[in-house]
């Protein structure tokens, strides 16, 4: 069975932008005004499942493979919080900028480049984020199955993505990406965006159960991302491991 997730094109994609990533108002400014309301949820919701009691590092001890973890705009903010943070991308430029920034912050993070069914860790992780990747790999049924072995018993999986709607391509694609300008023409493909219940199917086949869906919508008045019930368009995700 063919295990390659890599699509060479999106990689590619990435590939062009990738001195972009820690530039608050360059191509990446989207993930940067996103990348509180993920920061926030995910520690949150560690906290509550390893029964943390939260201090100025609550995050002390957990380890964290981020995958598809671009140029470390998610793997530095948790590796503040004092998780073990290892990140993996397909794109070797992109790890190279990863590398490049954490010189600058002083942190301690594994960076490797690397895709999920080429990667080799000796020890399993309590916590694997697959964080508006799916959208973007080749097979999303062999990239969850995986993503999934490097994850402890009772481990949890964050998985943030698009719902595939009529109103996904209208606010992702028509709204962010030509009229908004937000995003550079051809960051999506809408045929890739996945529905939770697909989702949920691809991973219950894979040991992992649904424990929260939360939908997460742009406030234009605040500027700013907020939790939602409205699973529309972005949405994210934790599951369990069985």
């Amino acid at each position: 069975m063919n295990n390659n997730t890599i699509n060479k094109e999106e990689v590619e994609k990435f590939n062009k932008i990738a001195e972009e990533w820690w530039n608050p108002n360059g191509k990446f400014k989207p993930l940067h005004k996103f990348n509180p309301i993920r920061i926030e949820y995910i520690k949150n919701n560690i906290i509550k499942d390893f029964n943390i009691s939260s201090n100025h590092k609550p995050l002390k001890g957990i380890s964290i493979l981020d995958i598809g973890c671009g140029g470390g705009l998610l793997s530095e903010p948790l590796a503040r919080l004092g998780a073990n943070v290892v990140g993996i991308d397909a794109s070797k430029k992109n790890i190279e900028i990863a590398k490049h920034h954490l010189k600058k912050s002083n942190l301690k993070i594994e960076y490797y480049d690397n895709s999920p069914e080429n990667f080799y860790y000796k020890n399993k992780f309590d916590v694997i984020l697959n964080m508006e990747i799916v959208e973007h790999v080749e097979n999303i049924t062999n990239f969850i199955n995986q993503s999934s072995k490097f994850l402890k018993t009772n481990g949890i999986m964050f998985i943030a993505t698009l719902n595939q709607t009529l109103k996904s391509y209208v606010f992702a694609i028509i709204g962010a990406e030509y009229i908004l300008r937000w995003l550079p023409i051809g960051t999506h493909d809408w045929n890739k965006f996945v529905k939770p219940k697909k989702l949920e199917e691809i991973c219950n086949n894979n040991s992992l159960i649904l424990k929260k869906i939360d939908g997460v919508k742009f406030n234009p008045l605040l500027n700013k991302w907020k939790i939602s019930n409205d699973k529309s368009v972005n949405y994210i995700t934790k599951y369990k491991k069985n």
